[in-house]
């Protein structure tokens, strides 16, 4: 499989101011982080909560600036303040974690779901309208024509989730990052989406980073993983490989406290993260 996105030593450094003094705190979110993504591949990117997994979501689409490090997209930098960056951000496209704060609860989602083709400027306004009704067809929202005259809180937190995703795809990106898409659902039904992205990805080639803390999920939805910790990978490489044959200790911790919940794996955790 050939290349379509590549990270180079991306860092991206936050200041922590101290409540209690006027002194802060230096934090590394990413560092110095290298991976590439492959056409048609899923890509997961794990770890646990503060391990830097959404702030690169954000600097890959430059919602905030790296202090250093380069991207790649089809062998072209992706630079800020561009015209490479806003194609990229048309060819790219996030599925966030929460459907409710995601999408404007004032807007119907017929519009919900047009509006990335007006942003790009695509199609007609007839051409848009059959778009957003045969893109709410492909995430098996259905009768599209009623789904789409109504509200986001007439609907379900599954349904406004598939909603995010007809969101993502309606343009017909090359690449979606999907952060945590499915951790604010009922449990019931995050497979039922998991499974969705999944046919949306293979019957378009779809290249997807999903990013998790659920390694079950991962194991079963992604080719290969990158295991983060404290915003610097300490492992990558084939899902099954890394998961049931890791190198790193901090993998292994990770995936033993995982899969058993025992005090003495998480302490031997928080260790190898000092």
């Amino acid at each position: 499989m050939s290349e379509i996105l590549r990270i180079e030593d991306l860092t991206k450094k936050f200041q922590k101011k101290n409540l209690f003094s006027s002194d802060s705190n230096e934090v590394i979110a990413a560092n110095k982080v290298n991976f590439s993504l492959n056409h048609g591949e899923i890509l997961a990117i794990a770890g646990q909560s503060g391990s830097g997994k959404s702030t690169i979501a954000k600097l890959i689409l430059r919602a905030i600036e790296p202090n250093s490090g380069k991207i790649f997209y089809k062998n072209q930098e992706i630079k800020s303040n561009s015209e490479e960056l806003k194609k990229f951000r048309m060819r790219c496209q996030m599925v966030y974690q929460d459907p409710y704060d995601s999408i404007n609860p004032r807007m119907t989602i017929q519009d919900i779901v047009n509006e990335p083709l007006e942003i790009h400027s695509i199609g007609t306004k007839e051409e848009r309208q059959e778009r957003v009704l045969e893109t709410l067809r492909m995430v098996k929202l259905e009768p599209a024509e009623e789904i789409a005259k109504k509200h986001p809180h007439m609907l379900s937190g599954g349904q406004r989730q598939r909603v995010v995703i007809a969101r993502a795809i309606v343009v017909k990106p090359e690449i979606i990052i999907a952060d945590e898409p499915v951790s604010m659902l009922d449990v019931s039904i995050r497979a039922e989406i998991l499974e969705l992205m999944k046919e949306i990805q293979t019957k378009n080639e779809i290249s997807m980073i999903y990013i998790t803390h659920d390694l079950a999920t991962a194991k079963h939805f992604a080719d290969n993983i990158v295991i983060l910790n404290l915003g610097k990978v300490m492992e990558v490489g084939p899902i099954n490989k890394v998961l049931l044959n890791p190198e790193n200790s901090y993998t292994k911790a990770l995936i033993a406290a995982i899969s058993e919940p025992d005090p003495e794996n998480l302490h031997k955790m928080k260790e190898i993260s000092l």
